[in-house]
């Protein structure tokens, strides 16, 4: 068994961090280096899935529902528009392999965030 990520062990409670929304499922946690106005983390409970692809394709009602969260936090923290951006392997920015969406919002336009 591998050890739990920083996520489990936020969801867990042993690491402090504001959940600011949560369902059966997932949760949601502020990043603590926003690359945007609002950026948001929707994590799934399991650390089953290390990243989107294996999580769409070993349970896409699990990524549905990590779409439906984002999508509530937009128009929760946001005017309802925003970036879904999963990061897939080390070469894409992923640093922690417990799947995870970065919703990004607030005033952002074509190009921003680009390298």
């Amino acid at each position: 068994m591998s050890e739990p990520s920083i996520f489990t062990r936020i969801l867990q409670g042993e690491i402090p961090s504001e959940i600011v929304a949560e369902t059966e499922n997932a949760f949601a946690i502020r990043d603590i280096a926003p690359q945007a106005p609002v950026h948001l983390l929707v994590i799934p409970k399991t650390q089953e899935y290390r990243n989107v692809v294996e999580l769409a394709a070993g349970d896409p009602a699990l990524l549905t529902e990590l779409v439906g969260l984002a999508n509530t936090l937009a128009a929760e923290h946001a005017d309802g528009d925003f970036r879904l951006v999963f990061n897939t392997g080390p070469a894409a920015g992923q640093t922690v392999f417990h799947v995870h969406a970065h919703v990004l919002a607030g005033g952002l336009e074509e190009g921003a965030l680009g390298g």
